[in-house]
């Protein structure tokens, strides 16, 4: 219906009954043609014309050439004129111009026939005020059945037409608002039953302009497991159930590509004063990059950029999640932490891209060995972590860790170099090491440290005995700091001597340290701080300067003591300025290098970074300063390492020596190391030599030098002169 037209009289172009005549302002047709019939009726007495005149409703009657023949007070006030000033009077001069044409066209067509009609149409007033009216006119016909006069019913509509054009200007700033936000107009009219959907929604579903809104295409669009979601809606609206507002997320494929999208849906339920569902306003919204930033956000808060795999937060929630299962159906599972062995090197020395790649091939193929029902993470660093549920026992969880680790040790090329993946592990059990989570990280960990200080490369998982070894560990550092911030390391020092002529050749410095009251004390006592980089250097700085210091004052005062030998411990070869602090401390004090030997073991010449442990060895040598192989034949060296490295001295172990009188093996050794050594221009030192008879084997087989108590003991700086004549003579009573 045309809300600016003509109505007719009939039932179908009213308004919804449910919608209060108060509400709309509209006069009922039937009301307006009783009016009609009770102003024409022979018997209408003049109580009912007082009573008509004073309606709340404006009526009119005039013949066909104007002059009225009935008009109530209320008609008047509509168009603030008197009854006398509307006699005659033309509808051009109360009818607003932009209406008049079409009026008097209405009212001249539905005249001919005789027939009543509705129209709205705006009164001018004198003062110029113009209102808005709802009007009915019908027809009094004579006796031939032409129109002799009309009965004019006219109701005040103005704040309703304001109503409307305030709603038309909040719906225009709605489409405008929608229009800028992105939004989609799903518009439902229950009333009418029509359905209406914005160009923006059309455009989201990827439909055409011209696209019927017909909610079986909505839902086609919509991907089949959220389908229900929009059906559920739907139902509720049809069946007025529900609340008067509604939101729900789904996916849908676009008509037009078929690309999966993401969409919010909001809508309000509005409903007539009678309660029955009036109208459906829906709003729609494309939020797919939300939902895709969001998703990359809640993966970055539980993984790991990197590998991808769950991070340390993600895991400890799996950890605590695996604990409970087990609990519940009494099973086990394992907690494995790994370490990835060497990358730091690997940084340093080809680059943090090649570090990266290794902890992305290792996590890789990690997951890829443990297989099922295993959860894998990044704690961060070198460190990885898996819960394996529903083990079978110690021996089931290290066979399946043993062939990961082997799998992950294949070699790794990153642009023409190969790379290092192999990886140490340590395990424990549920609930046998731990019945919480941070029991058994706890336990794990301790075993991955026990496994790294003497099983690279493999696993160990948690036994008691680790605890305690890490605890006596953790009392050796904290022993070992406050021995280096209060200075209180003391050099010992050792005599080796010529076993053929009895001359001592030099000494070997032998850290001590210092108790308030148990007195001195030796190296045993702090030994992990020998594997700790820094701990390890600030002891060997405190050696040097003590070492040196000493022999300055010696060569001051003419004692004859040889070579000093001072032993480097493996850490302190993965410092980049390792040769120009040791040879620093010489240059300072004005010790001859040639005065300097260093004391190095096996183990460096095979271990990562052997390269520049060469460099360092080569400088070294250079300078002047002696390299002695330490403990030679317990490590693993090979005879190529003896080619390949500036070495001057072989130092037979202790171990050898020991058992020299009842060990033909151990002698066999010594036979062989001596005439190696020999061979390659080396001089030969034995360790370890207590018995005079030990001492004479040495001697008869050509061995070079000898240290051990029967030629003295370590002793501190100043008994150093005393212990040169001792050894002395205990080496010529031989």
């Amino acid at each position: 219906m045309d809300r600016w037209g003509e109505r007719d009289f009939d039932r179908d172009a009213m308004i919804d009954p449910d919608m209060s005549d108060t509400a709309t302002g509209w006069i009922d047709a039937d009301i307006a043609q009783a009016i009609t019939t009770v102003l024409v009726a022979p018997d209408s007495t003049p109580a009912l014309g007082t009573v008509l005149s004073r309606a709340r409703i404006g009526l009119l009657h005039r013949t066909r050439d104007g002059r009225v023949l009935m008009v109530n007070d209320r008609f008047c006030e509509l168009l603030g004129r008197t009854p006398a000033d509307l006699s005659g009077l033309p509808i051009d001069a109360f009818l607003h111009p932009d209406d008049l044409v079409r009026a008097k066209a209405v009212h001249a067509g539905h005249m001919a026939a005789a027939t009543p009609f509705g129209i709205e149409m705006r009164f001018v007033r004198p003062d110029g005020s113009v209102i808005w009216c709802d009007v009915q006119a019908s027809f009094v016909c004579d006796a031939a059945g032409v129109a002799a006069s009309t009965i004019t019913v006219a109701q005040d509509v103005t704040a309703r037409h304001l109503a409307e054009a305030e709603l038309r200007e909040s719906e225009e700033r709605f489409r405008l608002a929608t229009h800028a936000a992105g939004l989609g107009i799903w518009d439902y009219d229950a009333i009418g039953d029509r359905r209406e959907w914005s160009d923006e929604l059309k455009a989201m579903l990827g439909l055409p302009v011209d696209a019927p809104a017909v909610i079986a295409q909505a839902l086609a669009l919509v991907i089949p497991a959220d389908r229900h979601r929009l059906q559920a809606l739907v139902a509720a609206v049809e069946a007025g159930d529900g609340n008067h507002r509604f939101e729900t997320v789904l996916r849908i494929h676009r008509a037009d590509t078929g690309e999966e999208r993401w969409i919010k849906t909001g809508g309000w339920r509005i409903e007539a004063p009678s309660g029955r569902l009036a109208r459906v306003l829906v709003t729609t919204r494309d939020v797919t990059e939300e939902r895709t930033a969001e998703d990359r956000i809640r993966f970055a808060a539980h993984h790991d950029t990197l590998t991808g795999l769950p991070n340390r937060a993600a895991f400890g929630e799996r950890l605590e999640t695996a604990i409970g299962e087990a609990t519940r159906l009494g099973t086990g599972l394992a907690l494995v932490l790994f370490d990835v062995d060497h990358l730091k090197e690997t940084n340093d020395t080809v680059g943090h891209d090649a570090g990266d790649m290794v902890l992305r091939t290792f996590g890789v193929r990690l997951r890829a060995a443990l297989g099922d029902r295993c959860t894998l993470a990044r704690l961060g660093g070198d460190e990885f972590a898996a819960v394996i549920e529903g083990t079978d026992g110690t021996d089931d969880i290290v066979a399946r860790v043993r062939a990961a680790l082997r799998v992950v040790r294949e070699p790794l090329a990153h642009e023409g170099r190969i790379l290092d993946c192999q990886a140490t592990a340590g395990g424990s059990l549920f609930p046998a090491h731990g019945a919480t989570a941070a029991d058994l990280l706890k336990s794990a960990d301790i075993a991955l440290y026990a496994a790294k200080a003497s099983m690279r490369g493999n696993i160990m998982t948690f036994a008691p005995q680790m605890r305690a070894d890490l605890q006596r560990r953790s009392s050796m550092l904290c022993i070992a700091r406050d021995v280096v911030r209060d200075e209180r390391i003391m050099p010992f020092y050792q005599p080796k001597v010529a076993l053929a002529t009895g001359r001592v050749c030099g000494f070997e410095a032998l850290l001590r340290w210092r108790h308030p009251t148990l007195g001195t004390q030796p190296p045993a006592t702090i030994d992990a701080a020998f594997e700790d980089l820094d701990l390890a250097i600030a002891l060997s700085e405190r050696m040097l300067a003590g070492i040196v210091g000493d022999m300055r004052r010696w060569i001051d005062d003419g004692v004859a003591f040889g070579r000093i030998a001072f032993n480097l411990s493996p850490a302190e070869f993965r410092r980049d300025d390792l040769v120009d602090r040791i040879l620093g401390h010489l240059a300072r004090a004005r010790v001859p290098a040639e005065r300097f030997e260093l004391e190095v073991t096996e183990t460096v010449f095979v271990g990562r970074g052997a390269e520049c442990v060469a460099t360092a060895l080569d400088a070294f040598s250079r300078a002047g300063v002696h390299i002695a192989l330490d403990d030679f034949g317990t490590g693993y060296a090979s005879l190529t390492h003896l080619k390949a490295f500036p070495v001057n001295t072989i130092k037979i172990d202790r171990s050898f020596v020991g058992h020299l009188d009842d060990d033909a093996g151990d002698a066999a050794i010594i036979d062989a190391v001596v005439a190696l050594g020999h061979r390659l221009g080396m001089t030969v030192v034995a360790e370890g030599v207590e018995t005079e008879a030990q001492a004479r084997y040495l001697l008869g087989q050509g061995c070079d030098m000898a240290q051990g108590y029967l030629f003295g003991r370590s002793v501190p700086s100043d008994e150093v002169p005393a212990a040169l004549a001792h050894a002395y003579r205990t080496a010529r009573a031989l």
